[in-house]
């Protein structure tokens, strides 16, 4: 795309559909630039912060659309509609489903206007700000949430006063927002103990800066790196109906089982970007996602299997699925409230006979995922804590069950708003969210399923039986800090439960030992450990043991999870 370097200087109180694309575009590339920095922001100092990742793949999503648009024809309801669909199915974790309704909010202010003005974009950051809290069910101060609301309150705040000039709004907007920022720690005391503002917050603050880098015209090369961007800077437009260059959508999970450094990141990419375009290649803890749009997805495939095991294998051909997806998206625009798509007919799997009740979960681990098969689950989503499943991959299992009403069980408290905004997307399936937090929540929800009760019925028996897991999951510490007033140290291992840290220590079972201490109580009956793959057999019968012994009134279950990460996730029922 190329970029006008005057055009700060020739209109400093309008912004044009095509001026948005270059702002939107650099704020995604800025984005994309902070990504480690921003998971680095985590509380929790576990090796598995990924807000920066869950936002960078959101907004990746909706540039994906935006770059689809014909660059000749370009109305701002066309841009605006492809930033809210694309960031709304390609919506990861809490804060990139909070990222994507601002987007959404936004666009509903400014979408039928030919251009924004100072008091049409104060009133779109009003819109966004209300349409986020919306989302969130218990909206909790000192978050993205609150960094928002103080863009949104000096944005109205300068429109109020007269400003008209993007030269003075936006750096004013953005500085206030810093400091809002800054503030977060002394409105989330989580984040004081840490030592950290508020990581959703920070990304929010870092879109902007980069969308002010588009505005003032700056080279934003690092946008055409990103996996979303198909065209060089002077690349000719395309025609309006432009032939597919690539017809396979590729995309794939590595596990790895050998060491994948730099070089070897390096090399892959490279072969990638020889393939096709659209790559994305994102290494997250133990695991790479890889995507790209290819007329040969077998090499890739066969690539990819050089460095582990491939998970969550999708091919599919781009012109055949282009209607339906264009379809989908302007439903999902449209809608005042929650967007409706309709799930395609074609996407049920063929052999799966009709059922009236079917079950969706997200697992992490091969043994955890083979739990779940074997308690009826009709689909599983691998994802977890270390590779949040987005939006739409929850909507593409949706339409793979071939069912009336399906459950869902998102089994972590980053997955639940990507879920429920799914099962509002939802049009021809009723989809039910169970909002369990912990693999072993999910579970006993479908253990406690019961196919002679109602729909309702069973909601509130699986609600029920969740309030009786305690969970624990059991890692590494990958830095310094203080948290729940526990002072932690690298490489110190940490008994996580569901409401912070239980026990800190050097010795990963004596770790696990102890924060079963802070679970177990006279009413529990059945502890239940899960051992990781960085975990062998015998050490891990060898900790049974020692949790039969400390707690000898309990009946102690030992399975293979095979999750990445956590050496242990407990419960205690």
């Amino acid at each position: 795309m190329s970029m006008n370097d005057n055009k700060q200087t020739e209109n400093n109180r309008s912004i044009d559909a095509a001026r948005l694309v270059d702002l939107f575009l650099a704020g995604a590339a800025n984005l994309e630039a902070g990504k480690e920095w921003i998971n680095e922001l985590n509380v929790f100092p576990v090796p598995d912060g990924d807000t920066g990742t869950n936002m960078t793949l959101t907004i990746k999503s909706a540039v994906a659309e935006v770059e689809n648009l014909d660059q000749n024809a370009r109305s701002m309801r066309d841009v605006c509609k492809a930033i809210s669909s694309g960031s709304l199915r390609g919506a990861r974790g809490n804060s990139g489903v909070i990222l994507s309704q601002l987007l959404r909010g936004f666009g509903k202010v400014v979408r039928d206007e030919n251009e924004i003005t100072v008091p049409l974009m104060s009133d779109a950051f009003v819109r966004a700000v209300e349409t986020a809290y919306k989302a969130v069910m218990k909206p909790k101060e000192g978050t993205i949430l609150t960094v928002a609301r103080g863009i949104s309150d000096k944005a109205k705040e300068l429109a109020d006063q007269g400003v008209e000039d993007f030269d003075t709004f936006i750096p004013e907007v953005i500085k206030y927002g810093d400091e809002v920022l800054a503030k977060t720690p002394d409105l989330l005391p989580v984040l004081k103990q840490a030592g950290v503002v508020d990581s959703g917050g920070q990304g929010l603050i870092q879109f902007l800066k980069g969308c002010y880098d588009g505005y003032l015209g700056k080279e934003i090369a690092a946008v055409a790196e990103q996996p979303a961007e198909k065209a060089a800077a002077e690349a000719p437009a395309e025609p309006a109906e432009p032939e597919l260059k690539y017809l396979y959508s590729t995309a794939f999970t590595i596990v790895l089982d050998k060491d994948f450094n730099k070089a070897a990141a390096k090399s892959l990419r490279k072969y990638l970007d020889s393939l096709g375009d659209s790559v994305i290649c994102e290494q997250d803890g133990g695991k790479v996602v890889v995507g790209l749009h290819t007329n040969d997805p077998g090499l890739a495939i066969q690539k990819g299997i050089q460095y582990g095991q491939l998970k969550s294998l999708v091919v599919e051909n781009m012109k055949l699925e282009k209607a339906g997806s264009a379809q989908a998206a302007s439903e999902a625009d449209n809608a005042d409230s929650a967007a409706a798509v309709e799930t395609s007919p074609a996407e049920v799997e063929p052999e799966m006979p009709h059922k009236d009740v079917g079950f969706i979960t997200v697992s992490v681990g091969s043994g955890i995922e083979e739990i779940f098969r074997g308690l009826g689950v009709d689909y599983v989503i691998s994802g977890g804590q270390t590779m949040n499943p987005s939006t739409d991959d929850i909507l593409c299992a949706v339409g793979k069950v071939n069912a009336d009403t399906i459950y869902v069980l998102p089994n972590n408290k980053n997955i639940v708003m990507a879920a429920k905004q799914a099962a509002e997307l939802s049009k021809d399936k009723k989809v039910i969210v169970i909002p369990t937090t912990t693999i072993p929540q999910g579970i006993t929800a479908v253990i406690n399923y019961a196919p002679d009760l109602g729909e309702e019925e069973n909601r509130e028996n699986m609600l029920a039986g969740i309030e009786t897991v305690k969970s624990a999951e059991v890692t590494y510490a990958v830095r310094d800090t203080v948290l729940d007033d526990v002072e932690i140290h690298k490489d110190d291992m940490m008994g996580i439960g569901d409401s912070g840290i239980l026990a800190v220590g050097k010795d990963r079972d004596e770790t696990a030992l102890a924060a079963l201490e802070k679970m177990v109580g006279e009413e529990t009956e059945i502890i239940s450990v899960y051992y990781g793959e960085d975990v062998k057999e015998e050490e891990a019968e060898k900790f049974r043991e020692s949790v039969l012994a400390r707690f000898d009134s309990c009946d102690v279950e030992l399975q293979y999870g095979g999750q990445p990460i956590y050496s242990y996730i407990l419960s205690a029922e």
